[in-house]
């Protein structure tokens, strides 16, 4: 593999480089995010990958960047652009679970529990005092991937008169739809 890739242009492989980095980098990001999110069948399958890359490829090229300066900085191009596709592949995938916590007047939390009801959505109030006025708390878990939509139609259905907390949830058990 070495001898191939001393026959390579530069260019070419200045893009060998950068690509393989950027790939197992890649990985390495969703590997780790699935990991902490308890997936950890997948993780080890990503990282089965992530290794069989970095061996075949990636190890092969190692040597080579001190020969070259413009080697090393596609690498560090590579590295840096994997870490930023991960993390953006991820987001789209929006793995695992969230807790939404809004606080919301009477009038807006009968808006939300009826949007929330006829989503078939669970969901627990519970009364409170905000610095003014008596607010309620709703605390929400749902899957990440529908967060978005659900906020978007939460502030539309009370006029956007709620305020919102979001965060992961690492593990849970029982709970209305929600059973794990």
């Amino acid at each position: 593999m070495t001898e191939l890739l001393a026959t390579l242009p530069v260019a070419a492989l200045c893009l060998i480089i950068c690509a393989a980095k950027i790939v197992e980098i890649s990985i390495q990001s969703l590997k780790t995010c699935m990991m902490v999110k308890g997936q950890r069948l997948k993780a080890a399958g990503l990282g089965f990958v992530e290794c069989l890359l970095w061996g075949l490829v990636v190890a092969g090229v190692i040597g080579t960047l001190g020969d070259n300066p413009l080697l090393l900085v596609f690498y560090c191009i590579g590295y840096a652009a994997g870490l930023f596709i991960g993390s953006t592949i991820e987001s789209k995938l929006a793995l695992g679970t969230s807790n939404l916590e809004l606080i919301a007047s009477d009038d807006s939390t009968e808006k939300i529990t009826a949007y929330l009801e006829e989503q078939g959505k669970g969901y627990t109030v519970f009364a409170g005092h905000g610095s003014k006025d008596k607010m309620n708390m709703i605390f929400i878990v749902l899957p990440r991937k529908e967060v978005s939509k659900t906020l978007k139609a939460i502030r539309r259905v009370c006029d956007n008169k709620v305020f919102v907390v979001a965060s992961e949830v690492s593990k849970y058990a029982g709970g209305y739809g929600m059973v794990k």
